[in-house]
């Protein structure tokens, strides 16, 4: 898609609703998930998270509050402390060893991030901001083929051409060289039970809409939480690397390497009522004057984002050409 069309679809968004979107550079890569196995360090696999600096192994809300005790965010707008969180890309050679693929800064517009991903809070109408304490998750690390991958529209792959490449999604990884890297999109379901901040299977309390309308179980319509993940395959792109049978070489980090796994959690953590203004304001991001259109929210460059950053408890080693993943004997069992 050229990126006049992308501006002027970003355009009409904003004017119907919120088009929010921001950078957020890398807190930390650690095999830590406070919703899926919280209060375990190691988690059976590796993370990248974005976010506020109160991401802890757990994340009780009733004990953590995570709005009021973080003191930085990663991200541009300083009244978002929440935490986003996806599985890690890793490159597997020829010979059969790993090597982590580092995220990098989205190329439209981010390129100053030191890794990290974009996310949105995009509305059509009005919306209504999640509670302190909410969370869910998107998509199944356990899925294995594309009828189970579309269970969650827009969990998908994109092999980048340039930056501005917005074309040629799909449910599974790219099966050739991707000149700037592959993109990774996330995206939440948009409908709430109006009750429950959170959920057994952390996914239950929320729901996609159907026909555009939310469903009876789930009438609350909330803002549609986005992320797009830039991952860092150029280093691999030379095929003498690739798997002497031709096949795609990356693999997510809990052992998926067809991709259908693809999956994303997300803890909100905004101050007070910020979110809430800012989709009541419909604040929108311009791509072209590369500014942020919120009166109504703090933010800071992302200069600053940058420096916010947490130490990696779970301490392995995560740079080197590995011989198995991380955590592979855990996830094994």
């Amino acid at each position: 898609m050229r990126l006049s069309v992308l501006l002027a679809t970003a355009a009409a968004v904003a004017v119907k609703g919120a088009q929010l979107r921001f950078s957020c550079s890398q807190l930390v890569v650690d095999r830590l998930d406070p919703l899926v196995n919280p209060g375990q360090a190691p988690s059976p696999h590796l993370h990248q998270i974005v976010g506020g600096n109160a991401f802890n192994v757990t994340m009780d809300h009733e004990a953590h509050d995570i709005s009021t005790s973080a003191t930085c965010t990663s991200c541009q707008f300083t009244e978002d402390f929440s935490n986003y969180w996806t599985a890690v890309l890793f490159f597997r050679a020829r010979n059969g060893t790993y090597k982590r693929v580092s995220t990098v800064g989205n190329g439209l517009g981010y390129t100053a991030a030191n890794g990290g991903q974009t996310v949105y809070y995009l509305s059509s109408g009005k919306v209504t901001a999640f509670k302190p304490g909410f969370r869910m998750v998107v998509g199944d690390p356990a899925y294995k083929t594309e009828t189970e991958a579309r269970r969650n529209p827009a969990l998908q792959f994109t092999c980048l051409a340039s930056s501005m490449t917005r074309s040629g999604y799909r449910y599974d990884f790219p099966t050739g060289t991707c000149a700037a890297g592959i993109m990774v999109t996330v995206r939440f379901p948009t409908c709430w039970d109006g009750k429950n901040v959170d959920s057994p299977d952390h996914k239950s309390h929320v729901a996609y809409p159907v026909s555009r309308q939310c469903p009876s179980t789930h009438p609350v319509r909330v803002p549609e939480v986005f992320y797009e993940t830039y991952w860092d395959t150029r280093p691999f792109n030379d095929k003498s690397m690739w798997p002497a049978d031709g096949g795609q070489p990356f693999v997510w980090s809990f052992g998926d390497k067809t991709g259908y796994g693809n999956h994303g959690d997300y803890i909100f953590g905004w101050k007070g009522d910020a979110l809430q203004r800012a989709m009541d304001a419909n604040c929108n991001s311009d791509l072209i004057q590369d500014r942020l259109n919120c009166a109504t929210l703090k933010s800071q460059s992302i200069t600053e984002a940058n420096k916010c950053s947490i130490k990696r408890r779970v301490q392995e080693d995560l740079d080197g050409w590995l011989k198995e993943l991380p955590g592979a004997s855990a996830m094994a069992k």
